[in-house]
């Protein structure tokens, strides 16, 4: 598996056949760039490209509730530094009766779009649900990023997505990673704010995949009492397999979201963790502890069987 994984990262990173971008651009509060702003940069980009076209974004903190339109394809945003590259804005779902699904940060409708070395954030405390990133695209690469908020951190809103996640850092307190789409999160580190769930997921019944982590860190104050997740919808698929789940993990595991008939069709399993957490001694009767060979079946180029045809659209570093 992890020869799989490395050479899936070796594509992804190193180049295809897109391997020279349309152009390259530069956003810069200071002037010394190509544009002031990241909307700028994206709305300049020519639509339904297939090339690829790379804005480079100079540290700085940008208040933007930015939208990657469905028509804008095939954009990678890079950052300097997720430590110095900020996008910031603080909507919530109470703020004007907007709702949480127009509370976001950043809002991604295009395919083919690689975020690089960027915090998005949203900012609002505490005052309900409030988006920081929002994936409704078809093909999203997220690498090297902090996603940072409370309730409803990130998104994935589109059932047909698949959502690639590496070495990113996220962050939140009630169902802070949510929503229907089938993601893979490769050594991401899950940072737990509260005793709460770090997972919703709504996988539609017909998907054979939907939330799987990967050789992730599940972080928290050891006093908190997170679940792993709850079902947002009945047929919600969530694994986590070669993690580290520290103290703050419930022992039960899982919750059903108040109906047990969830626990006939949620879709909860989990393999090979350690830490405080990853106990299974107590777990909930209904989750799944995975064999090694069910495991073995279970890698990225199996839930993404064309990966390498659509990771070919995130080259041009």
């Amino acid at each position: 598996m992890k020869y799989v994984i490395g050479l899936i990262i070796a594509i992804i990173v190193s180049g295809s056949a897109f391997a020279e971008p349309t152009y390259l651009k530069v956003v810069a509060q200071d002037g010394s760039g190509d544009y002031l702003t990241i909307q700028e940069a994206v709305n300049s980009v020519l639509v339904y490209q297939e090339q690829r076209s790379v804005i480079k974004v100079k540290p700085g903190i940008y208040r933007e509730k930015l939208v990657i339109p469905a028509a804008w394809c095939n954009i990678s945003l890079i950052g300097d530094d997720p430590a110095n590259t900020i996008i910031s804005y603080d909507d919530n779902a109470n703020k004007n009766n907007m709702g949480t699904f127009s509370s976001y940060t950043v809002l991604v409708h295009g395919d083919g779009i690689r975020l690089e070395n960027l915090t998005i954030e949203n900012a609002s405390q505490m005052q309900g649900q409030a988006v920081a990133l929002h994936l409704e695209g078809t093909e999203s690469v997220i690498i090297n990023c902090r996603l940072l908020g409370n309730q409803d951190t990130v998104f994935t809103g589109n059932k047909y997505g698949r959502f690639y996640f590496y070495n990113t850092y996220i962050e939140g307190t009630t169902d802070f990673i949510f929503g229907p789409a089938t993601c893979w999160f490769e050594h991401c580190v899950i940072n737990s704010k509260a005793d709460s769930y770090i997972t919703a997921a709504s996988t539609p019944a017909s998907h054979p995949f939907g939330y799987i982590f990967n050789e992730c860190k599940l972080t928290g104050k050891d006093d908190l009492k997170v679940y792993l997740g709850r079902p947002w919808r009945e047929a919600a698929y969530t694994l986590f397999m070669n993690c580290y789940l520290g103290k703050h993990i419930r022992p039960e595991g899982w919750h059903n979201w108040g109906n047990p008939q969830n626990e006939q069709t949620a879709r909860y399993l989990e393999y090979n963790n350690r830490g405080e957490g990853a106990d299974i001694s107590r777990r909930v009767s209904w989750a799944k502890v995975l064999t090694r060979d069910e495991a073995d079946r279970i890698k990225i180029d199996v839930v993404f069987p064309d990966l390498k045809e659509w990771s070919s659209y995130y080259s041009g570093k």
